[in-house]
C-alpha cells in the first residue's frame, strides 16, 4: 500500500470522551487532529480526565492512503491538501466578492459571509511555516472584486508572525496586523481590506476575534487552523459557541485510527466543499480497504460528527469485520441449517 505523512508530531493521549461500546473487547483508539504540536500537547492535558475502561485517543500526525486524486477525495500529499483548500476558498469568495448584498428596509441584517479551513502542515507552530501556509493558498488566488485586486487583510496571533509574513508576500494589497487587541490601527485596516484572514488564532482571542469579525461588517472573513479542538467548542459560553459556530467549515482533514485486538483500521474525516456550494456537503468518514490500500466512505454526516460518532461508527465496522464476530456468525448460521431456526 502507498502511503505518505504530511508531517510527524509526538503522540499525545487521553482518555475518550465517551468509553462505552459497542462490543467487549479491548480497544484503542487514535484520532490525528490537525493542530499545533504546542498547543495539542496542551489540548491533551486539559482533556485528560479519569475513565474506568481502556478506551484512549491519541491526537497525532494523518496518514494520507493512496486514493484516486479528485476535489473530493482526501489529499494524497501536504500541496495536494493545500490546493483543495485554496480551491475551495477561491470558489466561496468568488460571489460575495463580485456580488454583495445591499442592505434593504426588507433585509434588517445581511448575513457576513464566514469561513473556516483546517489544513495539515508542517510545523505550523512557527510564523515562517505559518505564512508559508497563508502565501500557498492567497498568492495568485484566481479572485478579484469587480475587476480589481482583492486587498487582504491577515491577522496574525502575535508581532512576531508579522515579519515573516511580510516576507514572504511583497504586495502592496496584503496588510498584515497581530489580531490582538483589537486596537484603532486595526480597525482602520479592517476598512480598507476586501477579505479578513485570521491565521491560527488562539482560544483566549476569540473575544478579539469576534470584535474584529463584528467591525468587518458584511465583508468575507476566513479562519485557518484554530488553536483549539473541535470537541472543546461544547465548553464554550453560548456566546462563543454561537460566533464560532457561524463560520462554514468548507475544508478539514482529519486522519483516523482505531485499534482491536486483532485488527486496526486507518481512514480519514473528510470535507471539502465544491463550487462554492455550501448546502448539500457532508461530511464523510473513509475507512481504508484492507486488500486494496484505497479508501471507501463508511458514513456520511450532514453536521460535522463528534468523536463519540466516528468511534461508533468505526468500532461497529471493526466489530462486523472482526474474526471474533465472523466466528459468532458462522456458528450461528451453522446452527440455523441444522435447526432450520433463526
Amino acid at each position: 500500500m502507498a502511503s505518505s505523512t504530511l508531517f510527524k508530531l509526538h503522540s499525545q493521549t487521553f482518555n475518550a470522551l465517551n468509553p462505552s461500546l459497542p462490543f467487549s473487547y479491548p480497544h484503542e483508539s487514535r484520532i490525528f487532529h490537525l493542530h499545533f504540536s504546542r498547543s495539542l500537547s496542551r489540548h491533551s492535558r486539559q482533556l485528560n480526565h479519569k475513565s474506568t475502561t481502556t478506551t484512549t485517543t491519541r491526537f497525532v500526525a494523518p496518514l494520507c492512503l493512496s486514493l484516486p486524486s479528485s476535489s473530493s477525495s482526501p489529499p494524497v500529499s501536504k500541496e495536494e491538501a493545500i490546493l483543495q483548500a485554496r480551491t475551495c476558498l477561491s470558489s466561496c469568495l468568488a460571489k460575495p466578492l463580485n456580488n454583495p448584498k445591499l442592505a434593504s428596509p426588507k433585509l434588517k441584517k445581511l448575513k457576513q459571509p464566514r469561513f473556516r479551513l483546517e489544513i495539515p502542515i508542517l510545523d505550523d507552530d512557527s510564523p515562517s511555516s505559518l505564512s508559508q501556509l497563508a502565501f500557498s493558498i492567497f498568492h495568485d488566488m484566481p479572485i478579484s472584486r469587480r475587476g480589481s485586486n482583492v486587498n487582504l487583510l491577515f491577522l496574525w496571533p502575535d508581532p512576531s508572525f508579522i515579519e515573516s509574513a511580510v516576507n514572504a508576500f511583497r504586495s502592496d494589497n496584503t496588510n498584515h496586523v497581530a489580531m490582538s487587541p483589537v486596537s484603532d490601527s486595526v480597525k482602520s485596516v479592517l476598512r480598507s481590506a476586501d477579505v479578513a484572514v485570521f491565521m491560527a488564532p488562539e482560544r483566549s482571542q476569540l473575544e478579539d476575534v469576534r470584535t474584529a469579525t463584528q467591525g468587518f461588517s458584511t465583508k468575507p472573513v476566513v479562519i485557518i487552523n484554530p488553536r483549539w479542538l473541535f470537541e472543546e467548542e461544547k465548553s464554550f459560553d453560548e456566546e462563543s459557541n454561537g460566533f464560532v459556530g457561524s463560520f462554514e467549515v468548507i475544508y478539514a482533514f482529519t486522519g483516523l485510527e482505531v485499534r482491536g485486538v486483532l485488527s486496526k483500521r486507518k481512514g480519514v474525516i473528510f470535507k471539502c466543499v465544491r463550487d462554492g456550494f455550501l448546502s448539500g456537503e457532508r461530511w464523510n468518514v473513509l475507512v481504508e480497504e484492507e486488500e486494496e490500500g484505497t479508501l471507501k466512505v463508511v458514513s456520511q454526516f450532514k453536521s460535522r460528527p463528534s468523536m463519540d460518532e466516528v468511534e461508533l461508527v468505526l468500532y461497529n465496522l471493526m466489530a462486523m469485520n472482526s474474526p471474533i464476530t465472523k466466528s459468532a456468525k458462522f456458528l450461528k448460521d451453522l446452527v440455523s441449517n441444522i435447526t432450520g431456526k433463526k
